[in-house]
């Protein structure tokens, strides 16, 4: 996943603290107390120079098929498996009232209620009733903008969004952002390409509208019309969206504006109206994100009909409440995201389902939980030595650097030096005091919730910036860095075996966790992360010619990647995918030379099951990234995704490596490395 002004990269981690996984990444070896990579995974009769990611991981690959209630199975997968397995015994046990903390509370009586599912099923869509109601009720354009105001702070958010964050510019205050949004489709492109696939998507997504005003008790023929409205005003809004690779451009999502000047550029439209049923009568400057979206946005709200505009909201509100509604919406809305959009056979049980949900809407309370069971401070301990070691290599690399002057290093140095590193859990945990769950309807909670978060996102104006927040809970098997903090951040649910041990073989530790860190290191050097200065303001510190020289290899990696055929006839988008192939490789090569550091002055075994330091480091990596996709989730992923897709997340950096071919000895045409006229180095 990644949000706004946050880089994140999907990575192993476990909530359970056992040294297996699978067919077991790690073992213990009859001659040593470290666990080192397990060879049962691994295809040795592959050729490592020609298949490196069947060489790897070729065993697991042929041992794992995907399970019915997933779109992709990887080794994240695995983790994540008894990550929530952990996490519905502590659900479990605060639900029968054993947990006598507040946080315990929360969490069980949540639980509690989206386990329920006869109360669900006689609910239906009772909970959503009084929003229809108002919905139904609008007389005019000033009262349709008050009632998306209402929607935006209950969690739904039709026509565009709206958050608060950082002042990308001045980040030393919190501002209003307001954003292009209010479509179901996962892009702009699918409303607007017309390639049979695409077009045969739009046809089931307009079914799957239908299927949902049905569920209202609209008649058939009145639900299939009002498909086509929502249908019609939702392409309207892609075509005025800006595509995934220009939202990844950070300038062109910063506009800072007043409502004074908004309402100039708009005069017809209500929009102190809409701050005011936010609770901001005095916005003061906001960045309004994409102007012309929001332009086109306050067009329709004066020119598209009343009756189409409570339609759509209707749809919207809907949709983004089907998962907690009874199982025909449920069954509804699995369909069509689940399976057509991503190839899922089965939906999840509903066990996995509510965790998810609490994990997302007051995720800090089950990490408080989590924590105190599967987080010690030897773990902690030992990362920050990798992170140390990591950033001296980095700092390291940057002097080395032939083609950046001494002015760009020394603002280089600054931001490197200046990156805060956030390792577990937060130092103070988020208070849900005010916030009302209890065992009563499931919906109901889930609205609560999202009312809450947005209240306690809101009251950030005006105050100094929270540096102690977090953008993941404890339990997050995940990772990121937040540009506008410059801050590096690896939750507690990362730091376990098999993806992290105190006890492991250095080599695996650094290919697996300390690649990681390499990469979130690198985003603050990637072509996003680079133009944000040490205290995370939008501003260059660079000198023009080496900001040429950057773009030059950035240019040269996006083509490297656009060669890449995954699927059908679909490319790896080397420009949507620039700054994660950027970190992933910058991140591995970091990484490595850190490991070399470090055995310096803590010498390990050169050889463990046959395979040198070096080709520990490589497979660790590799094996980190194992996974099995299914072909609608890939067709997916490269239409939206800025990763690409895992197997070339291990081939494409290894082509830029000359340290993976001298380690495994690849000569001649069985050497996967790119020749010096188009290998790329940046950091």
């Amino acid at each position: 996943m990644k949000t706004k002004n946050i880089f994140k990269r999907s990575v192993l981690a476990s909530l359970v603290g056992v040294a297996f996984m699978g067919n077991t990444v790690f073992a213990q070896t009859a001659t040593s107390n470290q666990l080192v990579l397990e060879s049962m995974t691994m295809d040795k009769k592959a050729d490592p120079c020609t298949d490196f990611f069947q060489y790897s991981n070729g065993e697991w690959l042929k041992a794992n098929p995907i399970p019915s209630d997933r779109a992709r199975y990887s080794a994240y997968d695995e983790v994540t498996e008894r990550n929530l397995a952990a996490l519905k015994l502590i659900a479990e046990t605060a639900a029968k009232g054993d947990g006598k903390s507040k946080a315990a509370q929360l969490v069980g009586a949540f639980y509690a209620s989206g386990m329920n599912e006869a109360q669900i099923e006689k609910e239906g869509i009772k909970p959503l009733e009084p929003q229809f109601a108002q919905i139904n009720g609008i007389k005019d354009s000033t009262q349709l903008l008050a009632l998306i105001a209402g929607l935006h702070k209950q969690g739904v958010s039709p026509l565009f969004g709206f958050t608060v964050d950082q002042d990308a510019k001045n980040t030393t205050r919190y501002i209003p952002q307001i954003m292009q949004g209010g479509l179901g489709l996962p892009d702009r492109d699918y409303y607007l390409k017309t390639d049979a696939k695409t077009k045969d998507i739009r046809n089931k997504y307009v079914a799957y509208v239908t299927q949902i005003f049905t569920l209202l008790g609209d008649t058939p023929d009145q639900a299939k019309k009002n498909a086509a409205v929502v249908m019609a005003l939702e392409t309207r809004l892609a075509k005025a969206s800006l595509t995934k690779v220009e939202l990844r451009d950070p300038q062109a999502s910063y506009h800072l504006s007043d409502l004074n000047a908004l309402q100039k550029t708009d005069k017809k439209t209500a929009w102190s109206t809409y701050f005011n049923e936010l609770g901001l009568a005095q916005p003061g400057q906001f960045n309004l994100a994409h102007p012309k979206f929001i332009a086109e946005a306050g067009r329709m709200v004066n020119t598209v009909s009343l009756d189409q505009w409570k339609t759509y909201l209707r749809w919207q509100l809907a949709n983004a409440r089907a998962r907690d509604l009874s199982s025909a919406f449920v069954n509804a809305n699995f369909d069509f995201y689940g399976k057509t959009l991503a190839g899922t056979k089965e939906l999840q049980p509903r066990w996995k389902r509510v965790l998810g949900s609490i994990d997302a809407m007051a995720g800090e309370a089950m990490g408080e939980l989590y924590v105190a069971k599967f987080f010690g401070p030897e773990a902690k301990a030992g990362v920050l030595e990798m992170v140390d070691n990591i950033k001296l290599a980095m700092r390291e690399s940057i002097g080395k650097l032939e083609w950046m002057s001494d002015t760009t290093k020394q603002q280089a140095y600054k931001k490197l030096d200046t990156i805060l590193v956030k390792i577990g859990y937060p130092y103070v945990w988020r208070d849900y005091s005010s916030l009302q769950i209890d065992t009563g309807p499931y919906a109901a909670n889930m609205a609560r919730a999202a009312e809450f978060e947005f209240k306690r996102n809101l009251a950030k104006l005006g105050k100094p910036i929270d540096r102690n927040e977090w953008g993941m809970t404890p339990q997050t098997v995940n990772a990121y860095y937040n540009p506008t903090m410059n801050e590096m951040v690896f939750p507690a649910g990362i730091l376990q075996p098999p993806l992290y041990h105190v006890n492991a073989d250095p080599a695996a530790n650094y290919g697996n966790t300390g690649a990681t860190i390499g990469h979130e290191l690198t985003h603050a050097f990637d072509d996003e992360g680079r133009q944000y200065d040490a205290q995370g303001n939008l501003k260059s510190w660079w000198t023009k010619d080496d900001e040429k020289k950057f773009l030059v290899r950035v240019k040269a990696i996006e083509k490297q990647f656009d060669e890449f055929n995954p699927i059908d006839k679909l490319h790896i988008n080397g420009k949507l995918t620039a700054g994660e192939n950027i970190a992933d490789l910058g991140g591995m090569k970091i990484a490595l030379q850190a490991l070399h550091k470090s055995l310096e002055r803590k010498p390990q075994a050169k050889e463990i099951d046959g395979l040198t330091v070096d080709q520990r480091f490589f497979v660790a990596n590799a094996q980190s990234f194992r996974s099995l996709i299914r072909d609608e989730m890939l067709r997916m992923k490269l239409a939206t995704d800025p990763h690409s897709p895992d197997k070339y997340r291990v081939i494409a950096p290894l082509a830029n490596m000359p340290e993976f071919s001298d380690a495994f000895q690849c000569k001649g045409d069985r050497s996967p490395l790119r020749p010096t006229a188009t290998r790329v180095n940046i950091w």
